[in-house]
């Protein structure tokens, strides 16, 4: 297959299981949502952001390393799976260990028992590393998407048979456990490793250069990604971090559902063509394009539609997550062109500069967070500084990408993707304060309905006047094939 013809097929197959989850995870979520009060969203938060570190560690980068690496034979790919297996047992182990100490820091005893279960999770996501990492790499993206839905509705369908049977918020940790059983069973299934009484340290050489930049770009990501919610439940208490937690998870919806649609297809496409830097600049030009196109106009229809959004979804417990989410979602225009850059520096076999980047980006990330849990105090204030370091980040990122990835290739082909997406972006500021106001008395579902509806018809005028896309013709052609 073409890389246009590659990227196609898998990022149809990956949009139409993500579509379908989505609309999935929203009606759990807003289940649960209303079975489950803010604090044990909270306490759960906090177990599975320190889980999310261990699994940093159970990893090391060999996932996306196998998947560049076009020269492992049978016997690396088992003595790899056998150290992914060896070292997932170990750090499940001291996870277990670690639950004492954790629920004595937050002052929770439940945490103890959540921790030690969630150690299960850690287990079977570790085994699961090589297995899913070859489906990436044979783009096998069919079964992938075809197995993520089926074990996104089985794990969700569980947790709220769970929470309406009392489970309360135990029914929290059931999917992410059961998901990474299934997750585990169908790759293995596809993909079968022969387990061996080894850790396989000379087939962990021959990937050590590109795994370990990987590596030490996860360990920081995950800082970056999840100090605010250590310290927030240290801090702030546990009902302070389940209304933050849930406007984060609200802000990453589109995120997760828009760009890792494209996101898991770019590595294992693009890495073909890794000794092409010009086809793999020029066409991630396109795919920025398009990226800016969805998450520039989305960051200003959800500051809009915060209220809205938050109260049809979760109910009117969760209001005080609004200003937070509101605040977030000036995020999600930024964030959604800048989550594809991974897969590109992974590609052009230049993990050294993605961790650079990475580091610049934790740093900040860390300074703002700090500065808006410890100088200002309140839930907004971290929001807010989220949102200027992704800005500056975001920036820094490509700076380096074209100055080093792509070998002092000038930005402004970059910079063009982005001017019409921000400018339709600006009449909707526009079109959607004034909607805003119109509705304001108007009860929810109207309110959300009516900014759809202007957001929806602004991009399609938008859209066919400039000439970015003829979306009547394309409508005319289909309606007339011959």
């Amino acid at each position: 297959m073409s890389l246009k013809k590659d990227l196609f097929s898998g990022v149809f197959y990956t949009a139409v299981a993500r579509y379908s989850g989505l609309i999935v995870s929203l009606v759990i979520a807003g289940v649960l949502a209303r079975l489950i009060p803010p604090e044990d969203f909270g306490v759960v938060a906090v177990a599975t952001v320190i889980i999310s570190f261990f699994g940093i560690f159970s990893d090391l980068g060999v996932g996306a390393a196998v998947i560049q690496n076009k020269i492992l034979t049978d016997g690396d790919l088992s003595k790899i799976y056998s150290f992914t297996v060896w070292t997932g047992v170990l750090l499940a182990v001291l996870f277990f260990a670690a639950s004492w100490p954790i629920a004595a820091y937050y002052e929770k005893s439940i945490l103890k028992s959540l921790c030690q279960w969630l150690s299960v999770n850690l287990l079977f996501a570790s085994v699961n590393i090589v297995p899913n990492a070859l489906l990436h790499k044979a783009k096998r993206f069919r079964f992938l998407a075809v197995r993520n839905l089926v074990v996104q509705v089985g794990g969700g369908a569980v947790s709220i048979v769970a929470a309406l049977c009392g489970a309360g918020l135990y029914a929290l940790i059931v999917n992410p456990i059961l998901s990474s059983v299934l997750l585990f069973v169908l790759s293995y299934r596809a993909y079968p490793q022969r387990l061996r009484p080894t850790f396989g340290l000379d087939a962990i050489r021959k990937i050590f250069s590109f795994s370990a930049y990987q590596f030490l770009f996860n360990a920081i990501n995950y800082f970056s990604r999840n100090l605010d919610k250590l310290l927030i439940g240290k801090c702030m208490g546990m009902t302070p971090l389940g209304y933050y937690e849930k406007s984060y998870r609200l802000m990453m919806l589109p995120l997760q559902n828009i760009t890792h649609v494209i996101s898991p297809v770019m590595h294992p496409v693009f890495s073909e063509f890794q000794h092409d830097l010009q086809r793999v600049r020029t066409s991630y030009e396109k795919i920025v394009r398009l990226l800016a196109f969805i998450g520039f106009p989305l960051s200003v229809f959800l500051w809009f539609a915060a209220q809205e959004v938050v109260l049809i979804i979760f109910g009117s417990q969760w209001m005080p997550s609004v200003p937070v989410f509101r605040i977030l979602s000036l995020s999600v225009g930024v964030q959604i062109v800048l989550a594809s850059s991974g897969g590109i520096f992974q590609a052009a076999n230049d993990t050294r500069s993605l961790f650079v980047s990475g580091a610049f980006s934790a740093t900040l990330n860390v300074a703002g967070i700090l500065v808006g849990i410890f100088v200002f105090r309140s839930l907004e204030a971290v929001a807010w500084c989220i949102c200027v370091t992704f800005t500056i980040n975001f920036v820094q990122c490509y700076w380096m990408m074209y100055r080093v990835t792509f070998a002092k290739s000038r930005l402004s082909g970059f910079c063009r993707q982005l001017v019409s997406p921000l400018a339709v972006s600006g009449i909707l500021v526009l079109l959607l304060g004034a909607t805003t106001a119109l509705t304001k008395d108007s009860p929810e579902l109207v309110g959300i309905l009516a900014k759809g509806a202007v957001f929806l018809l602004t991009l399609f005028v938008y859209l066919q006047v400039s000439g970015e896309y003829d979306i009547l013709a394309k409508l005319k052609r289909k309606g007339n094939p011959s």
